[in-house]
């Protein structure tokens, strides 16, 4: 990506690291051709499930290949764990699969339950929130809880003031962490507080957790988060380091060094709404807590 390209990705991504009105206006990131029906195309805004394909992508850095992708599927209602090596890789998946970085080559397909079929980058944005994207929607080290929160509220559209930031932080237990900076929150806490504040935005459908394992704490906290929102009906994609798919109990083929190994994410874990535990959406000191509320 170029710094122009990566400009315009931080904005479309939707964090709480540019102000409000930019994140809401800015462009897709220029590309190839772009195909497809409107965002505007009421199959998208049905509550049946939905379905993003990415088929035979590639995306080029400026010295070699970031993102070599022949078939991923993700479909709201299941979790699935990308596994890769760091570099700029989960970066370019992140915003290819969410239609906010055209790729060189290939389609990414977002599909309704009545079989209709687009490839708008529009209709993709529409349905997804990066979460927590290194450099692009992660937010400020320096904001506090309650900054990101009422900044993404009023992104989301709903009251951002203090009562309704004061309630939001009550409803999701996090009051207490209200003037701690992001970069003192515990890892698990971050990830759920984000991803929460994501799930607040009228439409989106699927999420995109983005490297959470960076932040610490145990693998298992953000994995049965992502089976939480996945048990609710979102679709969850989570990125992470090899290390950390194993420590989950993936088993992943070895690591070798080169160009293309490192540029194609290995899926290490996927299930399904009707194979996790019911889990809380609550924001603890430890992560998500497993309970035996209905998930709504």
């Amino acid at each position: 990506m170029t710094p122009g390209e990566a400009s315009t990705s931080r904005a479309e991504a939707g964090g709480p690291r540019r102000a409000v009105q930019a994140r809401a206006s800015a462009p897709v990131v220029p590309g190839r051709r772009h195909g497809g029906s409107a965002a505007a195309d009421p199959a998208w805004r049905t509550p049946g499930p939905l379905r993003i394909t990415m088929t035979d992508v590639h995306v080029q850095g400026r010295r070699a290949a970031m993102l070599d992708v022949d078939r991923f599927t993700l479909v709201s209602g299941e979790c699935v764990l990308l596994a890769g090596e760091p570099g700029q890789g989960h970066t370019a998946l992140a915003l290819v699969a969410t239609g906010r970085l055209a790729p060189h080559t290939g389609t990414v397909t977002l599909t309704a339950s009545d079989g209709s079929a687009t490839t708008s980058p529009e209709a993709l944005r529409a349905v997804t929130a990066v979460v927590d994207l290194p450099g692009v929607s992660e937010p400020d080290d320096t904001l506090t809880t309650a900054t990101v929160v009422a900044e993404d509220l009023a992104l989301a559209r709903a009251a951002s003031g203090r009562t309704a930031v004061r309630r939001w932080l009550e409803a999701h237990q996090l009051w207490d962490h209200r003037a701690d900076r992001m970069d003192d929150l515990p890892g698990p806490v971050r990830t759920a507080l984000l991803a929460s504040l994501a799930a607040e935005r009228p439409g989106v459908r699927f999420l995109v957790l983005s490297l959470p394992d960076r932040h610490g704490g145990d693998p298992a906290a953000w994995w049965a988060l992502a089976q939480a929102f996945a048990h609710r009906g979102y679709g969850v994609l989570v990125q992470s380091n090899r290390s950390s798919a194993r420590d989950l109990g993936a088993t992943l083929p070895p690591a070798r060094g080169g160009v293309a190994p490192r540029s194609r994410p290995v899926e290490a874990l996927r299930g399904g709404a009707d194979e996790v535990p019911l889990v809380e959406l609550t924001a603890g000191t430890d992560g998500p807590r497993t309970g035996s509320r209905e998930a709504s």
